[in-house]
């Protein structure tokens, strides 16, 4: 594995591989183990990038700089 970090498409792809791999059913137990192991880390790390883009995309950058939650005026 690469020292730099995966993107979440990266991840995300490897991660459907991994799991066709598995549903394929032809490769033997000691090596399906360590693909769903691997698989469960790249969940996890694309689970971890989606809640990060979430809160971003949940605080707006107000005119000085700092980040505060968005809210939306139901006043129209």
């Amino acid at each position: 594995m690469e020292n730099k970090e995966k993107t979440f498409e990266e991840a995300l792809n490897e991660l459907e591989t991994t799991v066709k791999e598995l549903e394929n059913g032809s490769i033997d137990l000691d090596k399906a183990i360590e693909k769903y192991s691997n698989a469960m880390a790249l969940a996890k790390l694309c689970s971890d990038k989606l809640n990060n883009a979430t809160e971003k995309v949940n605080k707006i950058l107000t005119e000085n700089g700092t980040l505060e939650d968005f809210e939306v005026n139901d006043n129209a």
